[in-house]
């Protein structure tokens, strides 16, 4: 998987073969990127075409120095693409606020992690990201994946930086528990079939 400028200075330009390139390049893994927000395949997909839609439109826009910031900006659009879809069909609001005297639930330390091979695949963490409730997932997202600071996630979403810690805490805290979980009945069968 090589983008080398010239398919970049060529994409400006509108070339077609150059827009296609890029697609094949990088629709698989910005996909993946809608599916951590987007639950429902077929709205991903939507999703990510009319984020590419945006790039092909924009890309004239974009001034680059290395090849490596292009697929940093491409997934920068994708996930603004996502939110703002999960903006525009929230039927109610997803986050719930938090006042000061919740500080306790925020006292998650980093350090409790295992950080062992959990020996659970791809498909089962994306499955138990999917999962999180609707708030808990974006956040989750934002902060683990896209390296957002709670600042940041704050003013994205319109909500208050105690609210995304707490959203935070609760997703590591649902999917330490569904690892768990899944980590034992694998324990189980494997106890089962000798």
């Amino acid at each position: 998987m090589s983008l080398d400028t010239k398919i970049i200075s060529d994409c400006k330009r509108g070339k077609s073969y150059a827009q296609s390139r890029i697609y094949d390049l990088y629709s698989g893994a910005m996909l993946a990127t809608c599916l951590r927000y987007i639950k429902d395949r077929a709205k991903a997909e939507d999703v990510l075409q009319e984020a590419f839609v945006k790039i092909f439109k924009n890309v004239s826009n974009y001034e680059f120095e290395t090849v490596g910031n292009f697929s940093a900006w491409l997934k920068r659009i994708v996930v603004n693409t996502a939110l703002n879809y999960i903006r525009d069909n929230k039927k109610h609001d997803i986050f719930s606020d938090v006042d000061a005297d919740n500080y306790e639930l925020l006292s998650y330390d980093p350090e409790e992690e295992n950080n062992q091979k959990l020996g659970i695949s791809q498909e089962e963490i994306l499955k138990l990201i999917q999962d999180l409730p609707e708030g808990y997932r974006i956040v989750f997202n934002l902060y683990v994946f896209e390296k957002y600071s709670h600042q940041d996630i704050a003013a994205e979403l319109g909500i208050s930086v105690n609210t995304s810690k707490t959203q935070l805490f609760k997703a590591r805290k649902i999917l330490q528990k569904n690892v768990k979980e899944i980590l034992r009945k694998k324990d189980n069968s494997l106890v089962n079939a000798l």
